[in-house]
């Protein structure tokens, strides 16, 4: 039956041979467990996972073994019951190459679940508690980069998502993994969809299904009977899978240049992605496992397989009867979009749906590179309406601000220019080459700024503290003047009112000390001579008496002296000093009896005695 939903058109476009039929002959096999599971510890876009288990624990089947403790990302769980074997680096699906950080797991052959915790009615919990649980079962998006799905369903506030759609669209040749996943699996991929619905709350929900699959479209439309769900039936044409593309074609709205689909209300996911989420609700189960499409004419049993996360493709291979003297190429991924495999020790992951081993005459090595004639043609089937040529000139003179200018990064890579160019110029791959030249230089600019924002918070932070210090030595010199005005205010004080009598109390007992001292020492000296008379021990210190008559008698000048000046400054003092100078009076009157008295006693010692 045809679909009666309007639908769009997207620039350009290309019909490649789909070649799907080689996988469509036959259900979806189980792959087996491999002797071995190499799992890498960063499966998606965004931080990689810390690993959470050591080598040689004993884990079961569905444990999580790597968990992402900052940023964005999803954990890691066990496919198998088994021993971890290792933890280093190891090869892993990259156009490069490249190795990096994976876990090594060694199955046991038992197979043997760790506990789980299925929910029959998600609709009791709250939305935020489904999405932890969508997050701790490590789901990412299977259809694409792997973005993590639970961020994905939580948009921010002001990007309310009006339309929810499920791509099943697949229209990349030879791939046929979401095709046999909604044949045989309609209920999941809906149970899935009816999940994500409920956590946005869309208006409208849609599946896009490229014509070609009519078997998957019956399966699903008897799968969304009761329900408000659509089936959205789309022309075969490349790349109507891509995002941005199915949107166009579902709502006839363009995804604007640098945003992304929840800026105009939309929001895609993947079929695989939605059978993850059934399951990591419904079953209480991770994402340990998905569908691969194996295909091609080296391929003796080719067809599609459940297998777990971690498998090496070797053995995914030898499953399908992989031919070894008939193959050319090893490809990941399909014909448009996918890359030349280096080695075959690479590990099945999370966005893996395809390997394509191929003849020599079913994907002969490009023809050289030759000179660019001009024809036009990439810009006539760019999908996003770009200039293919001059990103091209571009990107090969290392121009890159002039490619970035013209939307370089609006490119999806799904490599229709390439197909079509008749001079065999590998486009795709200078525009790979490109941005990533610009993500390198980006980082180093922004590695360089903040290095410069550091540079200038600490001078900062340096200047700050020379002036804290400053105000600090300033505030202490204040605090120092002000106590020695306020010390010699106190002073003048003491003297107007007549309270230095303790100076002068002071002086007093230095005097006795000193008589003390003087008498000790008399005593010393005279110890083996004749005893001393009485007079001679109570002799006084004449100089001493003589020195404190001269101050005393100092003192008195100094304070007549001052009376004068508060008579004529000020004359309410005038009462204080007069009792000030009376004192001093009494006090010079006394100095000068004892020194009368100390004359008269001296002069008596020094007579000569009687002899009795």
């Amino acid at each position: 039956m045809p679909s009666t939903i309007k639908l769009w058109d997207f620039s350009g476009g290309i019909h490649p041979a789909e070649n799907k039929q080689v996988s469509t002959r036959r259900p979806i096999q189980t792959a087996g467990i491999p002797g071995q599971l190499v799992l890498p510890l960063q499966q998606h876009i965004g931080e990689p996972a810390e690993p959470v288990v050591a080598v040689g624990d004993v884990v079961l089947k569905g444990q999580k073994i790597a968990d992402v403790s900052h940023g964005m990302g999803v954990p890691v769980h066990a496919p198998t019951s088994g021993v971890i074997e290792s933890i280093g680096d190891y090869p892993v699906p990259h156009p490069s190459g490249m190795t990096d950080q994976c876990i090594v797991l060694k199955p046991d052959g038992k197979d043997e679940w760790c506990e789980r915790f299925p929910i029959s009615d998600y609709r009791t919990l709250e939305r935020n508690q489904v999405l932890g649980v969508i997050h701790s079962a490590g789901v990412a998006g299977m259809g694409g980069a792997g973005f993590p799905t639970d961020i994905k369903l939580k948009p921010p506030r002001d990007r309310k998502v009006d339309t929810l759609i499920l791509n099943g669209a697949e229209c990349e040749p030879y791939i046929t993994a979401d095709d046999m996943t909604m044949r045989e699996r309609a209920d999941k991929v809906v149970a899935g969809l009816k999940i994500m619905a409920w956590i946005l709350r869309p208006e409208r929900c849609v599946i896009g299904i490229e014509d070609n699959k009519p078997e998957a479209i019956a399966a699903l439309r008897e799968a969304i009977q009761g329900t408000q769900i659509e089936i959205a039936v789309i022309p075969t044409k490349y790349p109507s899978g891509g995002e941005k593309q199915l949107i166009q074609v579902l709502t006839g709205m363009e995804v604007p240049s640098g945003g992304i689909p929840a800026d105009i209300g939309v929001m895609c996911q993947n079929v695989g992605t939605a059978v993850a989420v059934s399951d990591a609700v419904f079953e209480g189960s991770p994402l340990i496992s998905r569908v691969v499409t194996v295909s091609g004419e080296a391929a003796e049993s080719p067809g599609n397989f459940e297998v777990l996360l971690g498998t090496p493709i070797a053995y995914l291979l030898e499953q399908a009867g992989l031919q070894q003297d008939r193959v050319s190429r090893l490809v990941l991924g399909g014909p448009m979009m996918g890359y030349t495999l280096n080695t075959t020790a690479v590990p099945v992951i999370k966005t893996s749906n395809c390997i394509i081993a191929a003849t020599v005459s079913e994907l002969p090595a490009p023809p050289p590179e030759q000179a660019c004639i001009r024809c036009g043609q990439c810009a006539e089937v760019c999908p996003m309406e770009l200039l293919p040529q001059q990103l091209f000139w571009h990107s090969k003179a290392a121009e890159f601000e002039k490619a970035e200018h013209l939307n370089l990064f609006d490119c999806i890579e799904c490599g229709a220019c390439s197909y079509v160019c008749p001079s065999s110029i590998p486009l795709v791959q200078y525009y790979r080459y490109a941005k990533g030249e610009i993500r390198v230089q980006r980082a180093e600019q922004l590695k360089a700024d903040r290095a410069r924002e550091r540079f200038e918070a600490r001078q900062q932070r340096l200047e700050r503290e020379q002036q804290e210090k400053e105000l600090r030595r300033k505030e202490r010199a204040k605090a120092a003047a002000e106590a020695q005005a306020l010390k010699k205010a106190e002073a003048e004080q003491s003297a107007a009112s007549g309270e230095a009598v303790d100076e002068r109390a002071a002086k007093s007992a230095l005097v006795e000390q000193a008589l003390a001292r003087k008498k000790a020492s008399a005593e010393a000296s005279n110890a083996k001579a004749a005893p001393p008379s009485e007079a001679e021990q109570e002799a006084p210190d004449l100089d001493a008496l003589e020195k404190q008559f001269s101050q005393a008698q100092s003192k008195l000048e100094t304070m007549q002296a001052m009376l004068e000046d508060a008579k004529a400054q000020q004359a309410d003092n005038v009462d204080k000093l007069e009792r000030a100078v009376a004192k001093n009076h009494d006090r010079v009157k006394r100095a000068e009896e004892a020194l009368a008295d100390a004359r008269k006693t001296l002069a008596a010692q020094t007579e000569p005695q009687s002899i009795k």
